[in-house]
């Protein structure tokens, strides 16, 4: 994706999240911020393993409300690969408890940005942030995998996740989404209705709950529809459904189903969901499928490893 999708974040909210996680954290006395002190001091970011990195813009937030500076390496961008070791700066290093087949104790680490700042301050912030970038390349990460494997693949839809996020984590989780080359799906439910089977059964039709919501949402909200066979899609068609999902269909029955809907009613996105994994991803692929969402972009990723380090006394 082109340009800073960062500058997409209102700096408000990227506030006030950040504040609320420290808070969470240090809820009253931190003692350990007291055996530290005040003295200035610096601390290098390391990453650990190969993926995307993530979550600059709050990483910055984080020491910023802590009165630090950041200062990130070269091409240390969100979307940027690492993958250590890279010439240019990376090191070898003792790393207790993992070994090589040598039988040594040892790893690679990247350095990624230098912080600088009080001690006691540093230390405040370092878990926060370090939860949030871990997470964040962890699902830019898994969601660049599931984007390559739809371009290699000469597919023309969209890899997008979905609204299973993390209370107070979601404006990160779909930052990544997008940094990963992912679409975020809805934002949450006020930016497009989807119309799932509870909606249905509670109004008694597909036809009755796309009318009730087009009657309120008019032409400037798109509607959204979950179908689990032929017939309820053709009925989200006729009624004027937007976006068609094919809510857990083995992959022939998906693209039999795509197919026929797309003959009749070509104006429609077909969505394909559920139980979609990066090992099967490939199987879902379809001229007919234009988006597949998958809810394990940001319920079943695994977290890239980081550290925090303070240089030592003695070696500054």
């Amino acid at each position: 994706m082109q340009g800073n999708i960062a500058q997409a974040l209102p700096p408000w909210q990227v506030t006030r999240a950040v504040l609320g996680w420290l808070e969470e954290d240090v809820p009253s006395m931190d003692i350990g911020g007291f055996v530290v002190g005040e003295t200035l001091t610096t601390a290098l970011l390391y990453g650990k393993s190969k993926g995307i990195l993530c979550g600059k813009v709050f990483f910055d937030a984080v020491f910023k409300a802590l009165d630090c500076t950041v200062e990130w390496m070269e091409g240390m961008e969100d979307g940027a690969v690492l993958s250590p070791p890279v010439p240019s700066n990376a090191t070898t290093y003792p790393n207790q408890g993992k070994q090589d087949e040598t039988g040594r104790e040892q790893s690679i680490k990247v350095h990624v940005a230098t912080v600088k700042g009080k001690a006691r301050h540093i230390l405040l912030g370092e878990r926060t942030a370090l939860n949030i970038l871990t997470r964040a390349s962890g699902i830019a990460t898994i969601s660049r995998a599931s984007v390559d494997i739809g371009r290699r693949a000469g597919w023309h839809g969209t890899i997008a996740g979905t609204r299973k996020t993390t209370p107070g984590f979601r404006m990160v989780e779909k930052y990544a989404l997008l940094v990963g080359g992912a679409a975020t799906h809805r934002q949450d439910l006020s930016q497009m209705v989807m119309l799932k089977d509870n909606h249905v059964w509670s109004t008694g039709s597909i036809t009755k709950a796309v009318g009730a919501a087009r009657g309120v949402g008019s032409f400037s909200i798109k509607i959204e529809v979950e179908c689990q066979t032929l017939s309820q899609a053709q009925e989200a068609g006729a009624a004027g459904a937007d976006v068609i999902m094919l809510d857990n269909f083995a992959p022939p029955q998906l693209k039999e189903t795509a197919a026929l809907v797309k003959s009749q009613y070509p104006h429609v996105v077909i969505e394909a969901s559920g139980g979609i994994t990066t090992d099967t991803l490939e199987e879902y692929f379809s001229p007919h499928v234009d988006v597949i969402s998958r809810g394990s972009l940001t319920q079943g990723y695994p977290a890239l490893d980081f550290s925090l380090k303070i240089v030592p006394l003695g070696t500054r």
